[in-house]
């Protein structure tokens, strides 16, 4: 298996060594697994593409690059670039430091990068360690997603069904804020909405006088409906979240027609 690698953490982030120890696993010995990543942290720039300027690309190691440009930049230099002629069977993306359940799926660069490689028609996984008192003063905080990463992975390869549509399935992992023995088990879960929390913005002066505004993320252990995807987390599960990049809201279509 030939596996291409990002994140929006950056290139040098803890949780991309996970992601390469759960690759070289899935690969064999016999496969290959390359590395295309930001330079710099890409956090919260989500499906972003660096439409109006160029961005370097540098060859750091064998199979490793560093791109300046967001996680879905870093797919398409992967792609069509770094191994434009041999693609990878498979893009993995993360593992995020920090949890890309419920709303923040939308912000997440990490499942920007596997929703540009599902529309470039490669399957793709988006994998995230949920962080919390359970497992934030572990030697290895992302040990549930080095665990049982790359068994979780085959799993839903296997799973992954043969026609798909022009929207490309990927997927959404979570890993729960738990150490790896205290994993309860995987759920197939619903993407869920935390109530009474959102991203807002919290204000500072500089030295100068300058005010600046320093965007702020919301409290995120406010669990979701029930078998969705945070909450199955803030109690111990792994959760697997199918999503396509068709936005359209199917259940409105209907009731919108009396527009025309």
């Amino acid at each position: 298996m030939r596996i291409l690698l990002t994140n929006d953490d950056g290139i040098n982030a803890p949780g991309l060594a996970v992601l390469e120890t759960i690759a070289g696993d899935l690969a064999g010995p016999e496969g290959e697994v390359w590395v295309v990543a930001p330079a710099f942290e890409q956090s919260g720039v989500g499906h972003c593409i660096s439409y109006t300027h160029p961005m370097m690309v540098a060859k750091l190691g064998e199979k490793r690059f560093a791109a300046e440009g967001s996680p879905a930049d870093c797919v398409l230099a992967g792609l069509h670039d770094v191994m434009k002629d041999a693609r990878p069977d498979l893009v993995l993306s993360g593992v995020n430091r920090g949890n890309n359940s419920a709303e923040n799926t939308l912000y997440s660069g990490t499942i920007g990068g596997a929703m540009e490689a599902a529309l470039q028609g490669v399957p793709a996984i988006a994998l995230s360690q949920y962080f919390g008192p359970g497992n934030l003063g572990l030697d290895n905080p992302f040990e549930a997603a080095q665990r049982f990463g790359a068994d979780l992975v085959r799993r839903i390869l296997a799973a992954m069904p043969e026609t798909q549509g022009d929207y490309r399935l990927f997927y959404n992992v979570n890993f729960p804020p738990v150490s790896a023995d205290a994993v309860r088990g995987t759920r197939v879960a619903a993407q869920g909405f935390r109530r009474d929390t959102h991203f807002g913005v919290e204000p500072h002066s500089s030295p100068s006088g300058r005010r600046f505004l320093w965007i702020k993320g919301g409290y995120q252990h406010n669990p979701t409906a029930p078998g969705t995807d945070a909450a199955v987390n803030l109690d111990g599960y792994i959760s697997v979240t199918p999503m396509r990049a068709d936005l359209t809201a199917h259940d409105a279509l209907e009731a919108l027609k009396a527009i025309e």
